[in-house]
């Protein structure tokens, strides 16, 4: 297990619940359904990948320790990168349209990071 990671998957995990009772009661008024539902796809995201995260700290010991956390600094920075431009674009109602440039990037690192995760499980004998 790797502690630090794991304490970020809670933090991101928490935050994900906390952004989601926002996006339901606080934006649901004020800005528009399409970019509510922006905003909670990135909460969505946020929560799948802080469980991803918190996945491979568990099983950090028992894979390939580089990929894994490879895997797990490419689940950050997605969060950040896909979940945080998708709220920026949702609150500030798309006046700043660069903000999407992000969101593929973000995207990357997901499924880069769910790779390095499998060929890690896949090169490595689990007990």
């Amino acid at each position: 297990m790797h502690k630090g990671f794991l304490k970020i998957s809670f933090l991101f995990a928490a935050t994900a619940v906390m952004l989601g009772a926002f996006g339901a009661h606080g934006l649901k008024k004020i800005i528009s359904e399409s970019l509510l539902q922006t905003f909670e796809t990135g909460v969505r995201y946020q929560m799948y990948h802080a469980f991803g995260l918190m996945i491979a700290a568990i099983l950090f010991k028992d894979l390939q320790q580089k990929r894994v956390a490879m895997a797990c600094w490419l689940f950050i920075d997605g969060i950040i990168l896909f979940s945080g431009s998708l709220y920026l674009l949702a609150i500030t109602e798309g006046k700043y349209p660069f903000i999407g440039a992000f969101t593929p990037i973000g995207g990357v690192c997901f499924i880069v990071g769910w790779i390095l995760l499998f060929t890690s499980a896949s090169n490595k004998k689990i007990s």
